[in-house]
């Protein structure tokens, strides 16, 4: 991080869903590497709550979550009350007890860690008891309500008490380098901007599968589903970044202008362009209805409906339970005219010389890019084989950035919105999606460990997908 990076006020950071599995994977770990690193305010204060304590001190679940020694200067600015979305009192005193003894210039963040189910009660608590005043920010965990009309009622709700500058939703793929690299890569480069368009792109992938369960998350997911839960959100999200029109700035106003303009042109989610999959063995899971329907994959191809993508297909694939976990955006580009060398019977590192060229972007945390090509087989023959082009981005700069929920915890002590989704956005991939929740596809059946159902592959021709195949 750049040495004279500001400072943000103080601040009592108030995370609802403190004992939950994001609050342990994620955010103390996050606030923890923060204040190593000297970037959160010179004073705060963190308030963990939930709907029932601890078992035993909290800062013991926080030195467990966190997994090194807990620095005592972070130790001591930790406490805990419990507070659920009818009985807040307790919460809202400790939070004005600590900002009083931060002084008049300090902030809260309230971080809503907690099931969609539970966000639209969890506001009116927060209204009730006085927590949402004009130094107030809220930060909303996704997915943002669970259909148009629920989204609608979650942002008419957290209107009544907050301004749309005081509101963060949080979408943490947004937060990662890799994501981000996308817009300097093109935005920042005449090699590439020019061609970022259906006269060089053929179609688009945006392929997150997981080779993971549930991991003991069943009612959560029961709740969501892979649609809700991956496509409406991260996928769609990343789609905006791939696909918008070029921001007059890189600020939050004309960043978000550009994305949401973007989705406005994104045609509705068909049901015939979609493929959902339940993995054996999920209704057997704990928290799962044993009659379950609840789709663990989607395949989707959907449409942008403007001069710069007509016609290209943008391909969305996520799962449960899969062959392995990636996180790649794919751009295929058209074939020359006329291609005149003949292919290699075997592929090089890039894999089958068939598959036309592609950039690719690989959004885990280690950010890489690679542009594979075409090139001659070394020796007495004319062949091509498929070669790529890879920038390990961490590794050329010699420098590490910050961890998505880092990134975004940071910005928001910050008031900065650039990472941040609009509610106007959330409304329009809702209306979007609106098609797919009222007639879902029933989902078919995969083996864990596969790449989904057989009939995802249909929908990527005459392509096919990236994954499974050569990196």
């Amino acid at each position: 991080m750049p040495s004279a990076a500001p400072t943000p006020d103080p601040h009592v950071i108030v995370l609802f869903g403190a004992t939950g599995d994001l609050a342990r994977r994620m955010l103390l770990p996050g606030l923890a590497r923060l204040a190593r690193a000297g970037l959160l305010p010179d004073e705060y204060r963190i308030i963990g709550s939930s709907r029932s304590a601890p078992d035993g001190d909290w800062s013991d679940m926080v030195r467990e979550a966190i997994g090194a020694e807990l620095d005592e200067g972070f130790a001591r600015r930790l406490s805990f009350v419990v507070a659920s979305d009818d009985d807040g009192e307790e919460l809202a005193r400790a939070v004005r007890e600590a900002r009083e003894a931060l002084g008049e210039d300090s902030r809260t963040m309230l971080y809503l860690s907690v099931p969609p189910s539970a966000m639209k009660p969890m506001v009116g608590m927060i209204g009730a008891t006085g927590l949402a005043d004009d130094r107030t920010r809220i930060v909303m965990e996704k997915p943002f309500g669970s259909d148009l009309a629920s989204a609608k009622a979650l942002n008419a709700a957290l209107h009544e008490h907050f301004d749309e500058e005081a509101i963060f939703r949080i979408d943490h793929f947004l937060g990662k380098e890799a994501a981000q690299d996308i817009l300097a890569l093109r935005f920042a480069n005449g090699l590439f901007e020019p061609m970022w368009n259906r006269r060089h792109i053929a179609a688009v992938q945006i392929d997150i599968p997981e080779d993971l369960g549930l991991e003991g998350r069943g009612s959560f997911y029961e709740e969501t589903g892979a649609f809700r839960d991956m496509v409406v959100t991260h996928l769609s999200q990343i789609l905006g970044f791939v696909a918008m029109e070029p921001p007059q700035s890189l600020d939050a106003g004309h960043l978000r202008d550009a994305k949401a303009a973007l989705f406005e042109d994104l045609q509705p989610f068909e049901p015939a362009d979609a493929v959902y999959g339940q993995f054996a063995g999920y209704r057997e899971q704990d928290g799962v209805d044993p009659a379950s329907t609840t789709e663990t994959f989607v395949a989707l191809r959907v449409a942008v409906d403007n001069d710069r993508w007509r016609g290209v297909p943008f391909l969305l694939r996520t799962g449960k339970a899969m062959a392995e976990s990636r996180q790649l955006v794919a751009l295929t580009l058209h074939e020359p005219e006329r291609v005149i060398f003949p292919l290699a019977r075997e592929g090089g590192d890039a894999g089958d010389p068939a598959r036309p060229n592609e950039i690719v972007f690989d959004i885990t945390e280690d950010p890489k890019v690679a542009v594979e090509v075409r090139v001659k087989v070394p020796g007495p023959v004319s062949a091509v084989t498929r070669a790529a082009l890879t920038l390990d981005i961490e590794r050329a700069l010699d420098r590490e950035g910050l961890e998505p929920y880092e990134r975004l915890l940071h910005d928001v002590l910050l008031g900065d919105h650039l990472l941040f989704t609009r509610g106007d956005e959330i409304e329009r991939l809702w209306a979007c999606a609106a098609p797919l929740l009222e007639h879902p596809p029933r989902p078919l059946p995969y083996d864990p460990r596969s790449w989904g159902p057989a009939a995802a592959a249909e929908l990527a021709q005459p392509v096919g997908w990236r994954l499974p195949g050569h990196e």
